[in-house]
Parts: C-alpha cells; sequence; structure tokens
C-alpha cells in the first residue's frame, strides 16, 4: 500500500515561487513506487487567522484533507528568518491531524530558507509530526533565474532522494501507531 504524502506549499504571497517548487516536485517524485503524492495548495482553503471566526468551512475541509494523509512535504518560503505567516495559521488551524505523521522539508530563500526550516521544526515537533533529518535547500540567487522562475541545479536530486527515502521509513513506521 503507498503512502498518502501531501506537497503543502506554504506560501501564498501573490506571484510566490511555490508553486514551481511544488510541481516539480510532484514531478520528480510522481513515480515513486511508495508514495502517492497530492499537491495542496494552502491559499485554497482561505483560512481565517486562527482565533478570528468559528468555525469556518476552509478550517474544516483543511483538517479533512490532513487527516487523510499519511506524511507532508513542506515547501517553505522564508521570510524574515523564519516560516510565512500563511504557513505558520495553517499549522495552527489544525491539531489532531498532524500527529504521528512525518514530514520533509524543502526550503527556499536568500540562504536557502535554512532558518525558516529550523523554525519549522521546531513548530512541527510541537505538532507531534517528525521531521526527517535531509532537506533540499534552494537559493534564489542559484535556482531561480530572475529570482522568479524555478530552475534548480542538479545537485539537488542527491538530498531529494535522501530526504523522500526518509520520508517513506518514518511515515511508514508512524502509521502503525494511528
Amino acid at each position: 500500500m503507498r503512502l498518502k504524502i501531501g506537497i503543502i506549499i506554504g506560501s501564498t504571497r501573490e506571484g510566490s515561487v511555490g508553486p514551481q517548487v511544488g510541481k516539480w516536485l510532484f514531478e520528480e517524485l510522481s513515480n515513486h513506487e511508495a508514495m502517492e503524492l497530492s499537491l495542496i495548495d494552502i491559499k485554497d482553503y482561505d483560512l481565517p487567522f486562527l482565533g478570528t471566526v468559528k468555525d469556518a468551512p476552509g478550517v474544516t475541509r483543511w483538517n479533512e484533507t490532513l487527516n487523510g494523509l499519511d506524511g507532508f512535504i513542506f515547501v517553505v518560503a522564508e521570510y524574515n528568518h523564519s516560516v510565512t505567516a500563511s504557513l505558520k495559521n495553517a499549522l495552527d488551524s489544525a491539531k489532531e491531524a498532524w500527529a504521528n505523521k512525518a514530514a520533509g522539508i524543502v526550503s527556499y530563500g536568500s540562504a536557502g530558507g535554512a532558518r525558516a526550516a529550523a523554525h519549522l521544526k521546531g513548530i512541527l515537533a510541537e505538532l507531534q509530526v517528525a521531521p526527517v533529518r535531509t532537506q533540499v535547500l534552494l537559493s534564489l540567487f542559484t535556482d531561480f533565474e530572475n529570482w522568479s522562475t524555478f530552475k534548480p541545479q542538479a545537485l539537488h536530486a542527491g538530498n531529494l532522494k535522501g530526504m523522500s527515502t526518509q520520508l517513506v521509513k518514518w511515515a511508514t513506521a508512524l502509521k502503525t501507531i494511528r
């Protein structure tokens, strides 16, 4: 049985390169024998900021989507050395749906999104999500033409393979306790 893995695009900013990165991940991993992928853009859920609206339909749909997954790959933009507000809000808009699942991280920014990825790992730990060690760090300077067109360097293939291998192992193990 294949694991259901959601590729979560974590930036809702107009003109974000996140959807390009998500599409690349989907294409690169679509033939993986152990994963059934879905591309999930948090923008499509129209999530209100936590605490501003009670029983919003987008939040219900968001939780239903997450409940059907075994693991995640987060596409993370670095904003001010952290994750985007929209991703943090999406993380906070669910609780039980995250628990006992695994996650890979693909980040981008001027320093490869490393600071956002590190911050995300702490948030995920609190939500009982196990982030895998290997991650893909994309540089705005070398992996994006004119900072807007995604053209990943070949060197990312090794990290992507390592991350996906670890994700399958962890998601498989954690599925046994859910």
